[in-house]
C-alpha cells in the first residue's frame, strides 16, 4: 500500500481532466502518526470552514473497525466523505494559501492517506 500526504502534478491533472461542473465527493482514508489524531482534527476543523465557505460540505466520517473484504486497506483509522461543488473548486481549495497555512496540523497528524474522487452513479 502506498500512502502519501499530497497529490502529484499528474494526479491533479488527471483529476481536472473531467471538467464537468458537477459535485465530487472525496473519499478520505486516513492513517495517523502515533498521537497525531488531535493535530489532524485541528486541521479538519479549519478545513470544514473553508470547504463550507466555498459551497462544499462534510458528509460523514467514521472510525474504521475492520476490513471485511479484500486487502490493502489495513491500518486506515478514519474514513471521511467531503463533497465539493466541482473538481476545480476542490483543487482551488486544496492549493489555496489558507490550506497551506493550516497544513502544518495535517502534516503533524497524518502518516498518510488515500484520497479518491468519486461522482454519483445509480446502481441498477
Amino acid at each position: 500500500m502506498q500512502l502519501a500526504l499530497y497529490p502529484t502534478k499528474e494526479q491533479i491533472q488527471q483529476l481536472l481532466s473531467d471538467s464537468a461542473e458537477t459535485p465530487v465527493v472525496m473519499l478520505n482514508l486516513l492513517r495517523f502518526k502515533p498521537g497525531g489524531e488531535a493535530a489532524y482534527m485541528r486541521y479538519a476543523e479549519s478545513m470544514r470552514k473553508l470547504v463550507e465557505g466555498r459551497g462544499g460540505r462534510f458528509l460523514w466520517s467514521g472510525r474504521v473497525t475492520a476490513q471485511a473484504v479484500g486487502s490493502g486497506g489495513e491500518g486506515f483509522q478514519v474514513v471521511g466523505l467531503v463533497e465539493y461543488p466541482s473538481r476545480k473548486v476542490f483543487v482551488e481549495i486544496a492549493t489555496s494559501k489558507e490550506v497551506a497555512a493550516i497544513g502544518v496540523h495535517r502534516t503533524e497528524g497524518l502518516e498518510g492517506q488515500w484520497l479518491l474522487a468519486t461522482t454519483a452513479t445509480t446502481l441498477r
